[in-house]
């Protein structure tokens, strides 16, 4: 069994990196699940209705999100909804949404949760202790899934690592997102967890994260500021790919893949 992790989708140029590679993927990895951080899909910022459907359409069979989950309001709208979008679960519980989805995937039920870190991060909602909510999610839940997977979306490096640790054993996957920049740390921790501390963003990398270079510049103080503005020249893709022990529930391999024309591609198709 594989799962295929896509790294941050940003605007435009993200989608069509999801529309250009995910078939061929699909064809030579055979994976049997797909999950998209999509909390950047729209414009940069936050997801819409008619966006969700769209990564549903390409195959994403569940949709994390993050600190940007309700950039757009109408997001509230897919909650009404049969869904499979998962927000942050240490947003406060009274919170629209769920921080979880279960989904069966063959014999196995795959269960995928986000968290958000703490460290550096500019968030609406106030957040409670992601360390302390997964420890208690996996105590309450842990009889109602076979596979867990944690999107960790996070600022620091520090914070991401210690999150892989303490789930080491217990997830498939530990993997990091929100940065938009791909690591080279993919690897198999010693109980089994797949772990990358950041997958890196599915867009345009002749950018700034995703946004234009001029509009970055304004906001970091270089000329009159000017609103954020995705930028949609190039696309590239950025994901890792896990191989599943079915026996233990663990992970066998994670390879990272990269895909598009900014970043050298670590697969040929």
């Amino acid at each position: 069994m594989k799962i295929l992790f896509c790294g941050d989708v940003s605007g435009q140029s993200g989608r069509n990196s999801l529309k250009n590679f995910l078939p061929a993927l699909k064809e030579k990895f055979k994976f049997d699940a797909l999950i998209v951080n999509g909390e950047n899909a729209a414009h940069g910022l936050g997801i819409t209705p008619k966006i969700y459907k769209e990564l549903c359409r390409m195959g994403a069979d569940v949709i994390t999100m993050g600190n940007h989950t309700f950039d757009k309001m109408d997001v509230v709208k897919i909650w009404g909804e049969d869904n499979v979008l998962v927000r942050p679960l240490n947003y406060p519980e009274n919170t629209v949404g769920k921080g979880y989805q279960i989904i069966n995937v063959g014999k196995k039920r795959l269960c995928v949760v986000q968290l958000l870190g703490r460290g550096f991060m500019h968030c609406k909602l106030e957040l409670s202790d992601p360390f302390k909510d997964i420890q208690n999610f996996i105590q309450e839940h842990k009889d109602e899934y076979d596979l867990l997977v944690v999107d960790f979306h996070a600022e620091t490096t520090a914070e991401k690592v210690a999150m892989g640790y303490l789930l080491d054993g217990q997830a498939l996957l530990v993997v990091g997102t929100h940065t938009h920049i791909p690591t080279n740390d993919a690897h198999i921790l010693e109980n089994g967890t797949a772990y990358i501390t950041d997958v890196g963003m599915c867009g345009d990398y002749t950018s700034v994260l995703g946004m234009t270079r001029e509009s970055a510049f304004s906001h970091f103080g270089f000329g009159q500021r000017i609103a954020w503005e995705p930028a949609v020249n190039k696309s590239t893709l950025c994901a890792v790919l896990v191989e599943v022990d079915t026996k233990t529930n663990l992970a066998k391999k994670i390879r990272p893949i990269i895909l598009g024309d900014t970043l050298e591609n670590t697969v040929k198709l």
